[in-house]
């Protein structure tokens, strides 16, 4: 079984993401920089998203149970000004991490997730959430040069969330029905089976450890597998670095399709 990391925890990580991120935006030289990893974007447009984006899902967190998601009502535009920027970007974190903390992690409310593996909860949004905040710092750094390493408590929970969140649906896999993996150094790994039936992912047995499902997730059953630690595989997830920086073992061919692959289409 997944263990996914306690809802107080994410809620302290969004927040500490978020500080992280205002950090960047805060030493930035410049607002109309372009982001290297978001090319169409400048730093100030990646900041109006993450203010914007965290209104509407504390929005949406609060609305509960919705056939549709919440926009935040009577919400201030992202002002230009550097010091009001980042007031602005606080006070938007500190209202999803309200809203979520005042609905717990197991209130219903929309998500665009329907197909997945993760509920359609408070707590699955908390932990998307966190994720999004973690790569856009990301992002933040790269621009203003100062890159970091995610924390390895969210990295680890990142490459999960990922693919149960974002890979993981009932649509059928268009190809050849295929088994790839990922190891992160950290000691973890997780399995991705691909077939008509969709896409879903399990959490490989560690080492020195049994599962019941043990002879369903042999290692040499897959066709391709990436190694690399958490935070690489977080960013090649995300498209952040290229998967061929990374230890890449079977068939390669594989790693592009996945890249490509839109089930909603």
């Amino acid at each position: 079984m997944t263990t996914t990391l306690a809802f107080p925890v994410l809620l302290r990580l969004i927040d500490e993401r978020s500080t992280a991120f205002r950090a960047a935006i805060a030493s930035a030289p410049r607002l109309d920089a372009q982001v290297p990893t978001c090319p169409e974007w400048t730093l100030f447009d990646l900041a109006q998203h993450i203010g914007e984006g965290r209104r509407d899902w504390a929005a949406t967190v609060a609305a509960g149970p919705a056939p549709a998601k919440s926009a935040a009502q009577g919400a201030p535009a992202a002002p230009r000004e550097r010091e009001a920027l980042l007031a602005w970007l606080a006070e938007s974190t500190e209202q999803l991490v309200d809203a979520l903390r005042e609905a717990g992690p197991d209130r219903g409310c929309w998500t665009w997730w329907e197909t997945s593996q993760s509920p359609q909860t408070s707590g699955a949004v908390a932990r998307h959430q966190l994720q999004q905040m973690a790569v856009h710092t990301y992002d933040a750094q790269i621009t203003v040069g100062a890159p970091q390493p995610l924390p390895d408590e969210v990295a680890l929970d990142g490459v999960d969330e990922f693919l149960s969140t974002c890979v993981a649906t009932t649509s059928a896999w268009p190809h050849k029905p295929a088994v790839v993996d990922f190891h992160a150094s950290e000691g973890r790994s997780w399995r991705l089976s691909l077939s008509a039936g969709g896409a879903r992912t399990t959490r490989l047995p560690g080492p020195g450890t049994k599962s019941d499902t043990a002879a369903d997730q042999d290692p040499d059953a897959a066709d391709a597998s990436v190694w690399g630690t958490a935070d690489e595989l977080v960013l090649i997830l995300h498209d952040r670095i290229p998967i061929n920086s990374l230890k890449l073992d079977g068939d390669r061919r594989l790693f592009d399709q996945l890249s490509a692959w839109d089930p909603d289409e």
